[in-house]
């Protein structure tokens, strides 16, 4: 599973939280234990918390919640 991981990211380069739930059909929690583990290893960051816009606030955490490949 790590590995899949892996490749989407490398694929996608940047990817959301809720994008990784959709495409993994998983729950948030497993999946930032995973990307956890690749910022360890160096391999992703976690970009900065994005703000919501402050108009609809129908924006879900997840959906804000991005992270980076970094490793070439």
């Amino acid at each position: 599973m790590l590995s899949e991981l892996q490749k989407f990211l490398t694929e996608h380069k940047r990817v959301s939280l809720a994008d990784l739930k959709l495409h993994f059909r998983m729950d948030g929690e497993p999946l930032r234990e995973m990307l956890n583990r690749l910022i360890r290893k160096g391999r992703v960051r976690k970009m900065e918390d994005g703000k919501k816009c402050g108009g609809c606030h129908s924006c879900a955490d997840d959906a804000i919640e991005f992270y980076e490949w970094v490793n070439s």
